[in-house]
């Protein structure tokens, strides 16, 4: 084992790495509220300033892949698709098959600079997660409760707020609205069967509700849709836990762009797209699992130094007096203050611990193929 491979897998690092990035969240949540005085005045500057505080919390995540586990993420894709990326309001459609599926989405928004302004129709329930629902409630995320008769009102304000959003947008949809595992895989089969669609190998059946009332809401603002399919070499699976301890993945990220023009208005129809979208992408899939590799071109876009300068700024801000603090105590002899500080790290490892806990798959909470649970929603 290597020195750098030594110190990454320290339990007492991630801890550190974990104290900076709650507290500059909590601090950076406080910022965003007091910013809440700006909406009545200027909507626009209130939107500028919580895109690049939610940046500055978000690129922290951005950081522990690309800077401390060392992930590589190749596109598949051309350079007139790239050319596009970051220049326009688009709809991103991601398979979700993988605990860190979002954050390979978020280092794709941030190469491109548009990870702060980058948007998420969300479920309810994040919201109430400190850091990362209370960030997104003042990006003016879409949260709903994934029951369509109340969600509808909701859903619709909140996209048609965003129609005139001053930065760039990337707007990313799970369509397959839960991740893949085994036993949802078996159910959204047979909903397949019985609705007469193909069955899929590596997806469950999309949900077309979110999409076609996104791209309905958001149309003359939105002017494409990439399909994003992702994966990893050597049937890696990636975990969180597992960037935070410093492992190294290869993700690949097949990506193809339709401007709306060519997708279909009237509802039905675009549901019909949707499902021939997922079979393409199932297809991708296959192609990955038998090749290794995505078919066409491949681009590597290059890292940015932003994320971890934005790190390094936040490590030395918060942890200086973090370590001034816990040599005091140390030094100092009291029992009552070692044992508080003690108590203090276990308490903090235990809520990172539960964050990190919130992007495992077998703990996403998810109500799928599960009736009793949706009989008590």
């Amino acid at each position: 084992m290597g020195l750098l491979t030594y110190l990454k897998s320290l339990f007492i690092l991630q801890l550190l790495m974990g104290f900076v990035f709650v507290v500059s969240g909590l601090i950076i949540n406080f910022i965003q509220l007091c910013t809440c005085v700006l909406w009545p005045f200027n909507k626009q500057l209130y939107r500028r300033i919580n895109c690049r505080l939610s940046y500055s919390l978000w690129s922290q995540l951005v950081m522990l892949l690309e800077w401390w586990s060392g992930t590589d993420c190749t596109l598949y894709t051309d350079q007139a698709t790239v050319d596009s990326f970051g220049k326009e309001h688009a709809i991103i459609i991601l398979n979700h098959n993988y605990e860190i599926d979002f954050l390979c989405g978020w280092t794709m928004c941030e190469r491109y600079g548009i990870l702060g302004s980058s948007k998420v129709l969300a479920k309810h329930e994040l919201l109430k997660v400190p850091l990362i629902g209370w960030t997104w409630y003042f990006l003016e995320i879409v949260f709903c409760k994934r029951r369509w008769e109340e969600d509808r009102d909701t859903v619709f304000k909140g996209l048609d707020a965003l129609k005139d959003y001053p930065e760039f947008m990337w707007f990313l949809l799970y369509c397959e609205g839960t991740r893949f595992t085994e036993k949802k895989h078996e159910i959204s089969m047979q909903v397949a069967e019985s609705k007469g669609l193909p069955r899929l190998k590596y997806h469950l059946l999309p949900r077309t509700k979110g999409f076609t009332t996104t791209l309905q809401c958001l149309k003359g603002t939105v002017s494409a849709v990439y399909d994003v399919t992702l994966n990893f070499k050597d049937q890696q699976t990636p975990t969180l836990l597992g960037i935070v301890q410093g492992k190294k993945y290869k993700a690949d990220l097949k990506i193809k762009r339709f401007p709306v023009e060519e997708i279909p208005e009237d509802e039905k129809e675009c549901a019909s797209w949707l499902h021939k979208l997922y079979q393409e992408k199932d297809a991708l899939q296959e192609h990955y699992h038998k090749e290794g590799s995505f078919p066409g071109p491949t681009i590597i876009p290059p890292r940015r130094l932003w994320t971890l300068l934005n790190f390094l700024f936040w490590a030395t801000l918060l942890l200086s007096p973090l370590i001034n603090f816990a040599y005091g105590v140390a030094v100092s002899g009291s029992p009552l203050l070692i044992i508080g500080f003690l108590l203090f790290l276990i308490g903090a490892s235990i809520a990172i611990r539960r964050l990190i806990g919130v992007t495992e798959v077998n703990k996403t909470g998810s109500s799928y193929g599960n009736p009793e649970a949706k009989k008590q929603n």
